[in-house]
């Protein structure tokens, strides 16, 4: 059985909503997978491939996210990675690819990552940060995340890591 780390950095909570779903979609399909704040991972010995996600947030990946792309840089170069961003507040990112923001894009070449996919982000009332309340009371907040694009992409990180190339 394959272990998966799923890490993320987040400001309110919607990206680890994000990665606590992709959990359970892993763990659906036969992996074992952890959900854990950046932050709080010091060692990825115990796991055989790693899900990266930062929330976007005026066009920079979330800090956490970044300094744990360049503080596990080489332990994430012996495995399989894949990254996510969440953040558009709008259904852009369901209705075609994104580019990822640039600390993303240098957390792909730093990884060797797989793949980069970005979601819908969540903004509601009560986020924390004076931009955050302004966009909300401008009327630019809501939920923007489709569950069941984020549940395949889930499933196709699984069948990667089933597949004989998938093997570090």
């Amino acid at each position: 059985m394959r272990r998966v780390l799923i890490t993320y950095g987040t400001t309110n909570g919607s990206t680890a909503e994000i990665a606590r779903f992709l959990a359970r979609v892993l763990r659906d399909e036969g992996l074992e997978a952890d959900a854990r704040p950046a932050p709080d991972v010091s060692d990825l010995a115990p796991y055989d491939a790693v899900v990266l996600g930062g929330a976007v947030y005026m066009g920079r990946w979330h800090r956490d996210a970044r300094r744990f792309a360049r503080r596990h840089r080489e332990a994430l170069r012996e495995r399989p990675v894949w990254l996510f961003s969440s953040g558009p507040l709008d259904a852009s990112a369901s209705e075609r690819e994104l580019p990822a923001a640039p600390g993303a894009r240098r957390a792909e070449r730093r990884t060797g990552a797989r793949e980069h996919v970005t979601f819908g982000g969540r903004l509601e009332p009560g986020a924390k940060g004076r931009i955050a309340g302004a966009l909300v009371d401008g009327g630019r907040g809501g939920d923007f995340r489709d569950w069941a694009r984020i549940a395949d992409w889930g499933r196709s990180v699984a069948r990667e890591l089933r597949e004989p190339s998938g093997v570090v």
